[in-house]
């Protein structure tokens, strides 16, 4: 499975690292592919290494302004022009999405996909993957956007909430490979 990661590119503390490699080693050890912004620093780079460590693959998608910080070495690398193309690409280039740890770029990139998902023009499994609680407010904000109205479908099925690492890939490697039976009439 080619697993998009929305993250962050900051030098942060174990609390949030600790997880972020143990999700890595555990899509390296799954025989994922990452596909992530490219860059080689950072909560990226932790993610990068522990999941070519583990021997899974590596798909970056950067843009031309960060292009000095992409990661050498990996299986494929596209420098994009602009942010918007950048997402567009990270999107198709990946079976599922998991949102980690990070500031507005991640959280632009996470309201992205919620949105195309909320209008139907993804079926993409996405998961917030929320590290020491750090998007416990955010998953607040989504249940009373529900509870108001705002959501025309219902949250459990716009994204998971995972509290672990363990827990977001369960879920991604039970729904994608379910996906196949049900598109095929067998339950």
């Amino acid at each position: 499975m080619r697993i998009c990661v929305f993250l962050s590119a900051a030098d942060l503390d174990d609390r949030y690292t600790r997880p972020a490699r143990e999700f890595a080693k555990l899509l390296g050890k799954g025989g994922h592919t990452l596909v992530w912004g490219g860059s080689d620093v950072g909560l990226m780079k932790v993610v990068a290494d522990g999941v070519q460590e583990a021997g899974g693959r590596l798909v970056g998608v950067s843009v031309e302004f960060l292009a000095a910080k992409v990661r050498p070495g990996v299986d494929e690398m596209v420098i994009t022009k602009d942010l918007a193309e950048r997402k567009r690409l990270l999107l198709e280039k990946a079976d599922a999405v998991v949102i980690m740890v990070g500031g507005t770029g991640t959280l632009d990139e996470a309201t992205e996909i919620l949105e195309l998902k909320k209008h139907g023009h993804t079926d993409k499994p996405v998961v917030l993957l929320n590290t020491a609680g750090f998007y416990d407010g955010l998953k607040e904000q989504f249940r009373r956007m529900e509870d108001e109205g705002f959501l025309p479908r219902p949250l459990t099925e716009l994204v998971f909430f995972a509290e672990e690492p363990v827990g977001a890939l369960a879920y991604l490697e039970a729904v994608t490979s379910a996906a196949p039976a049900a598109d095929q009439g067998v339950e």
